[in-house]
C-alpha cells in the first residue's frame, strides 16, 4: 500500500476544543470551518460512503488522490501555537490521527467518529485580519466590519444564526403561548411594512433595513419546560443552568452546528426567553458571554447568551420582544451599550432629539457610528474630510435608506480600522426604522454629529472598546467615551439648513490629555440646503 506523506495538521475536534478552553483566541482572529477530517467524498458529512472509499484505498483498489485533500489558501494555526500550513500546501483528510500515513488506525478513527456522531472539524485561520493596525478589508460592496477586532461571536456581515429557547417553569407560566412557528416568524420573518408592529415586525427585518442587506439573521425556536421551580434558577449561574439543561434536552434532536453562521466554533447567539412575571433581578434582559468552554454540543460551544423576560404578549403585541432582542443582538455583534451604567438619575448616553439610538434607549435605528463599525456602509458611502485640502462640501443622504452615508472628520490620523478619535455626521429622519419611536424617545430630522473614540483595549484575555460604557477609562463618563453627541442636551439638537457648528457649540472640541473636550478643532461646519432629499454640508477651517 502506498503511503500518503504530508505535513502534520493541527486540527480542532470536540475534545481538543475543551482542552484549549483556557487559551483565548485573539479577538481579531477568524476561524472558518472548511470541512471534516475523514470526509473523503467531500459531501460535508461523515458516512459509510467515506468508509468505503478508505477501504478501497487500503485494499489497493482505488488509491486516494488530490480530491481527498484540502488545498491551503491561507495559513493554518494549531492549538497552543503549533505550526500551521503555508499557502500552496495541502493535507490529506484521510490521515485522521495525523501520523503522516493513511492506514487501519485511521479507519478505526473514522468508524468511531461516525458511530459516535462526533466528526473531527478542520479549521482555517483567515489571514489579513490578524492585526488591528491592518487596513480595513472590503467585504464585497461593503466596508469591512471593525467590530471583528473585539471579542464577540455573532457576525455583523453575512448570515448570523440565533437559537431561541422559549422556556417556562413548573410553577411560572407564560400568559400567552405562541407556537414555535409564530416565534420564528416574529424573530426571523420577512419585512412587512403594513404590519401594526412595524418597524419592529421582526428582528431580521429591522437588521436587513439597517444593514442595507449586509447582514441576514435567521434561526429556529424551540419550547422547553423545566422540572424545577423558578426559584431554583437564580442569578447568572441560574441562567446558565437553565440554558445548559435545555440544550441537553434538545441535543440529539437538533444539530447545533446549524447555529454557527460564521463557522467559528461557537453558536452565534443562544437566546433564552422566560415568562414576563419572573424576577427582574435574574431575568431582566441582558446579553453576556457564556464564558464556559466545557459545554459543547455537536462540537460547537456557546458564545453569547441572551436571557430575558421580554415575552411575546400576544399575536399582535410583540414590540418589546423584538426591540429588546434587537438591542441585545447588537451586543452579540460587538457593539457596547451607549447608555451610562450606574446613572439612575440620567442613564441616557445621548440626549435630545438627536439622541435616539438602538444601543442607547432602544428607541430607533442604529446610528452612523454603529453602522460604520458593523460594516454596514458600502465602499463609497464613507466620506472622510481631509484638513489639508481646505474647504470641502459633502452630500448626506437619508440614513434610514440604502443610500444613507456618513462623513468622518478625523482628529489627526484616522486609524486604518477606525479605532481612533473622530467626529461623524449623518442625516437622520423619521423614516423606516425610525418611524415608530417609543413614547419616551424624542426624535428629530436633520443632521446630527457624534464625537467618537473607538480606541481598543486588550486586558490580556479579550479585546474591547476602551471607552465603552462601564469602562474604568471613562472617568465616570466625564472623560473620553466611545460615543457622544455634539450639543448633547435635552432639547432640539438636530441641525438644519443655515446652522453653523463651531467651537461655540458644546462638545465640538477634541479631547485633551485629561480626557476633557477642550481642544479647538479649528473647524466649522455649515449645514446647507436640503435638495432632492439630501443635505449639503460644508466643512472649512474657521
Amino acid at each position: 500500500m502506498k503511503e500518503l506523506r504530508h505535513k502534520t495538521l493541527s486540527l480542532l475536534c470536540s475534545a481538543a476544543i475543551a482542552a484549549a478552553a483556557s487559551v483565548p483566541l485573539s479577538a481579531s482572529a477568524e476561524w472558518v470551518h472548511i470541512g471534516y477530517m475523514g470526509d473523503l467524498n467531500n459531501d460535508k458529512e461523515l458516512s459509510v460512503a467515506d468508509i468505503v472509499i478508505m477501504n478501497r484505498h487500503l485494499l489497493g483498489i482505488e488509491p486516494l488522490n488530490d480530491s481527498n485533500s484540502y488545498h491551503v489558501q491561507n495559513s493554518f494555526v494549531g492549538i497552543h501555537g503549533a505550526d500551521g500550513f503555508q499557502a500552496g500546501e495541502y493535507f490529506v483528510t484521510a490521515d485522521i490521527n495525523q501520523d503522516e500515513a493513511v492506514d487501519a488506525f485511521d479507519l478505526v478513527q473514522l468508524k468511531k467518529a461516525i458511530l459516535n456522531n462526533s466528526p473531527l472539524w478542520v479549521w482555517q485561520w483567515k489571514t489579513g485580519n490578524t492585526s488591528t493596525d491592518d487596513p480595513i478589508e472590503w467585504n464585497g460592496d461593503f466596508i469591512g466590519a471593525s467590530v471583528n477586532d473585539v471579542y464577540k461571536f455573532m457576525p455583523s456581515q453575512g448570515t448570523g444564526r440565533m437559537l431561541i429557547i422559549y422556556a417556562d417553569f413548573a410553577d411560572c407560566k407564560f400568559s400567552y403561548y405562541p407556537s414555535t412557528d409564530e416565534i420564528e416568524e416574529i424573530a426571523f420573518g420577512d419585512e412587512k411594512p403594513d404590519s401594526s408592529q412595524y418597524p419592529w415586525e421582526s428582528i431580521s427585518a429591522f437588521f436587513k433595513r439597517s444593514s442595507k442587506g449586509a447582514m441576514e439573521l435567521s434561526g429556529r425556536a424551540y419550547r422547553y419546560t423545566t422540572y424545577n421551580s423558578v426559584s431554583k434558577y437564580s442569578g447568572v449561574p441560574g441562567q446558565k443552568a437553565l440554558l445548559t439543561e435545555a440544550c441537553r434536552a434538545l441535543d440529539g434532536n437538533i444539530d447545533f452546528r446549524d447555529f454557527d453562521g460564521d463557522n467559528d466554533g461557537y453558536i452565534d447567539t443562544l437566546t433564552l426567553i422566560v415568562p414576563g412575571q419572573t424576577s427582574n433581578d435574574t431575568w431582566w434582559p441582558a446579553s453576556v458571554q457564556f464564558a464556559d468552554d466545557n459545554y459543547a454540543y455537536d462540537g460547537v460551544k456557546i458564545g453569547h447568551m441572551i436571557t430575558g423576560n421580554c415575552q411575546i404578549n400576544s399575536s399582535s403585541d410583540y414590540h418589546d420582544f423584538v426591540s429588546t432582542l434587537t438591542h441585545e443582538t447588537g451586543h452579540c455583534m460587538g457593539l457596547p451599550d451607549y447608555y451610562r451604567y450606574d446613572k439612575s438619575s440620567d442613564a441616557d448616553g445621548l440626549h435630545g432629539k438627536a439622541g435616539s439610538e438602538l444601543m442607547d434607549d432602544t428607541g430607533g435605528d442604529l446610528s452612523c457610528v454603529s453602522k460604520l463599525h458593523l460594516g454596514w456602509y458600502r465602499t463609497d458611502q464613507v466620506q472622510v474630510y481631509d484638513p489639508s485640502a481646505g474647504t470641502q462640501s459633502f452630500t448626506l443622504y437619508n440614513a434610514q435608506t440604502s443610500n444613507g452615508n456618513t462623513v468622518i472628520i478625523p482628529c489627526g490620523d484616522l486609524n486604518n480600522r477606525y479605532h481612533s478619535e473622530y467626529m461623524m455626521l449623518e442625516y437622520t429622519t423619521k423614516y423606516a426604522n425610525n418611524s415608530a419611536p417609543p413614547w419616551y424617545v424624542a426624535m428629530g430630522e436633520g443632521i446630527r454629529i457624534y464625537h467618537v473614540d473607538a480606541t481598543l483595549y486588550n486586558n490580556g484575555w479579550w479585546t474591547s472598546f476602551r471607552y465603552a460604557s462601564g469602562s474604568e477609562f471613562t472617568d465616570n463618563y466625564e472623560g473620553r467615551r466611545f460615543i457622544r453627541l455634539i450639543d448633547d442636551e435635552n432639547y432640539d439638537n438636530i441641525y438644519n439648513s443655515g446652522d453653523i457648528i463651531n467651537g461655540n457649540i458644546s462638545g465640538f472640541r477634541w479631547y485633551d490629555g485629561s480626557g476633557r473636550q477642550t481642544v479647538d478643532t479649528g473647524l466649522s461646519i455649515e449645514i446647507g440646503e436640503k435638495n432632492n432629499g439630501a443635505y449639503t454640508v460644508t466643512i472649512r477651517n474657521s
